[in-house]
Order: structure tokens, then sequence, then C-alpha cells
């Protein structure tokens, strides 16, 4: 029987066997990204996701057989570097997906080959530092450290000297670092002995993993959540000690730096769900992180399993709540029309609708989704060789936020709502939907 064209079932996805030496065998890898590049040849429908698709189709048919066979070898990494892990191809576009006999997972495809990268040590310093976020966030969000970083990075002089020294493009946004980070402001509820109000798979007590970028960089986000979760009667608590979850070290192949993280944050969360605590992150890639790929790269590990069920989307946690009749839906003000970008990480965890679901309980707002990808992606954005595609990216969304004449626009990944406004230039700044509803709320 010949192959199906495409598939009807659910997606589903394989472990990564990253343990195995033959994960790092350059010839195999090569052999399945030959194989790989040919099916998506034949298809071509990812090509307007990022840019990784059309480097890979420029390739084929600028070369001598216009197939992938007459591609050079060494050209795949050109295809690779351009891979962010987004996961919509998977998700959203492929048909030719596990459970699909072609069996085509691209991300992790492109994971592979990244760790195969880090291996032979082909991994650039920048990328090393960039990815380092605990330790880049801890040494520039010391006092007075912060603001000689905060400046340097709006100075033109410190843009030139971080374009020179790290390969940041000048005209990147780069976030500011404050030295009253979330976790030093939410320092006394470390410990906190509290009783929640079931509803549903909820206990109705929460700790709050902090994510690295909301400790260093948007602490205020991380305190909308602490009013608006507190506001519905969630007491709120944060682990003893917290690690980067280890997105951008995935990211960047950097598989041992991954289990590290988790070495380091699965004993602290494992013991806050045994004394009966849920976890939210408000990041959406830290709770994929969690939901997804540590559970695929550790399928045996108990412990990350029991993370894996009680880890929570803010916006999830809350929709599960007011299905139950435990949400508090005196909101006092209106939000009118809300632009809200939809999170690539969050749309594969399929939450996308959570976070409408609940702003459009407030009384005379509406919702507008924008499902397409900001082009922020990590450190994408900010890396000199990327930036210019990253703005390609975002242009699509900045219209369509135009187009909308909202009054308020951002979305669950901070960055990428950073990202749209720098996009926009019009000197208006993003709203995480916390802070949304944290505004509706009164509070």
């Amino acid at each position: 029987m010949s192959a199906r064209e495409g598939s009807l079932e659910a997606p589903t996805r394989h472990s990564i066997d990253w343990t195995d030496p033959k994960f790092y065998d350059q010839d195999d890898l090569f052999k399945e990204l030959e194989r790989v590049f040919d099916i998506c040849h034949g298809c071509r429908r990812c090509v307007s996701l990022c840019q990784a698709f059309p480097n890979l189709f420029d390739l084929v048919d600028e070369s001598d057989t216009m197939e992938v066979d007459g591609v050079a070898k060494e050209d795949y990494w050109q295809v690779v570097d351009h891979c962010y892990l987004c996961d919509l191809c998977f998700m959203t576009k492929c048909p030719y997906v596990p459970p699909h006999e072609w069996n085509l997972d691209f991300p992790h495809l492109m994971l592979r080959a990244k760790a195969v990268k880090h291996k032979q040590g082909k991994t650039r310093p920048r990328d090393k530092i960039l990815s380092s976020t605990d330790v880049v966030g801890s040494l520039a969000g010391i006092p007075v450290m912060s603001g000689i970083v905060n400046a340097t990075n709006r100075s033109g002089l410190g843009r030139k000297m971080l374009d020179s020294v790290l390969g940041v493009h000048p005209e990147a946004r780069v976030p500011e670092y404050h030295s009253k980070t979330l976790r030093k402001q939410l320092a006394s509820r470390v410990g906190r002995q509290s009783q929640g109000e079931a509803a549903g798979p909820t206990t109705g007590k929460v700790a709050l993993f902090t994510t690295c970028y909301n400790n260093f960089n948007e602490p205020d986000v991380g305190m909308d959540l602490v009013a608006v979760f507190e506001h519905n009667g969630i007491p709120i608590t944060i682990p003893s000690k917290e690690k980067c979850c280890g997105m951008p070290k995935l990211e960047l192949g950097d598989l041992e730096a991954v289990a590290a993280a988790k070495d380091a944050n699965l004993p602290i969360l494992q013991r806050l769900v045994d004394e009966g605590w849920d976890i939210v992150a408000p990041i959406p890639s830290c709770v994929l992180m969690f939901k997804q790929e540590l559970p695929l790269m550790f399928p045996d590990d108990a412990g990350v399993q029991k993370v894996k069920d009680h880890i929570y989307d803010p916006f999830e946690y809350l929709m599960i709540r007011h299905k139950h009749g435990k949400l508090n839906t005196d909101f006092k003000q209106p939000l009118g029309t809300v632009a809200y970008h939809a999170a690539c990480h969050q749309r594969v965890q399929n939450l996308v609708q959570k976070t409408r679901e609940v702003l459009s309980l407030i009384p005379d707002t509406k919702v507008e989704i924008i499902e397409r990808c900001s082009g922020h992606d990590g450190t994408y954005a900010v890396k000199k060789e990327f930036y210019e595609y990253s703005m390609k990216i975002v242009r699509p969304v900045v219209n369509r936020v135009k187009q909308a004449e909202a009054d308020h626009y951002g979305s669950d990944c901070p960055m990428a709502g950073q990202h749209i406004g720098h996009g926009l230039a019009d000197g208006s700044k993003p709203e995480h939907p916390l802070t949304l509803l944290r505004m509706a709320y009164g509070l």
C-alpha cells in the first residue's frame, strides 16, 4: 500500500533519545535531515512560518539537481540555525507527523542537529552567554549595576559595543534589568503554609515559578499575577530556590545543561506538589518545558511526570476555577478592544482560548486574537544575523494590531509583546493579559 497523503490523527510525540550515542552521529543526522528535507521540499506548506523553510527551498531550487540531493550537507546548517523550536510546523501545518508512517518531527530533528553542533564545540560564545539567563540576570540585577547595564543598553556607544563584542544587533530591543527582582519582592512567602479551596483538578493554592525573565526583567507581571490570584482567594508561595527552566539551553542544543536545570528544580517543585501546591508559571515557554520537553527527555522520571501533571498556565488555571464557580467576575473596568497575540508556545499547548475566555468575561471587552509568530523567539530577535528576519516575521502581527485600532495590545509571552511594541515604533507599550486582568479588577 502506498503512503497516505497526510494524516487525520492528532499529532503524537516520541521521546528524545538524547543519551544514545547515535543521537550525536553526524552522518546519521545528515541522512535523516536529507530524508525529512526531501519530504518538506515536496510539500512546502510551512514556507510562511519562519525563515528555516524559505532557506531550505531556496537551497533546493538553486542546486544543480533542483532536488535535496543537490544541496551540500554543510548548507543544511543554514536551515537549522533559523529554527527556534516554536513547534508550529509540527502542531499546525505538517500532515506527516506521527502517527503518519513518515514520522516527521521537524522541530525535534532541528533540536538534534543543534545538539550535535553543540557537542562538536561549535556553539558561539555569544550564544552561550545569552542563554545563561540566571547568570546574566544575577549580575545585571545587582544594585547600581542594573542602572549601569540599562543605561549602557540605551546608549549608542553601548549598543555598538554589544554589537562588536556579542553580535547583538544595535537596533534590537534588549530587556531592562531590575535589582528589585520578583523573587526579592516575594521572599517572605517562601515556606508559606496555607489552605486552598479545591476546584476540579486544582488545589486552590499556587507555587509561582517566577521564571528568569519575569524575575529579572519584568517583575511587575509576576506581581500582577499575585494580585489577581489572591483577589480570587488563591494563596501564593514561591519555591525556596529556582533555576531557569532550561528552555534557552534547549534552543541552544545544550542538553546536559537542560538536565542540570531539571535536577536543580525538580526536587523543590516535587516537594511543593506533595505539600498540596499547584505550580503556575507566567511564561508559556517555561510551562511547555515542564509539560512537554522534559517529559520527552526523561520519560521514565516519575518526578518529571508529577510536575507535568501539576503545572499550569495562569489563564488555564483561572478558567478551570471559573468552570467550577470559583472565579471572581466582579470586574470594575472594561478594557474595550484588546489585540491579543497568541504566543507560539501557548498555541502548541492548545491554551490560546483560555486567555481569550477569561478576558472576554470582562464587560464591554472585545478580544481580537492574532495567531502568528511574533518573531522574537528567545534570543533570535536580538542576534545580529537574525534581527532583520525577526522584523519581517513580526510585520504581519504589527499590521494586525494597527488594523484592530485596539485600546490595548499584548501577549502572554512578554518578550513577544515587547517585540510587537518595537515593531510598532509609535511609543506605545504592550500590556500583559495578567496586567489587563488586574486593571479590570480595579486592583
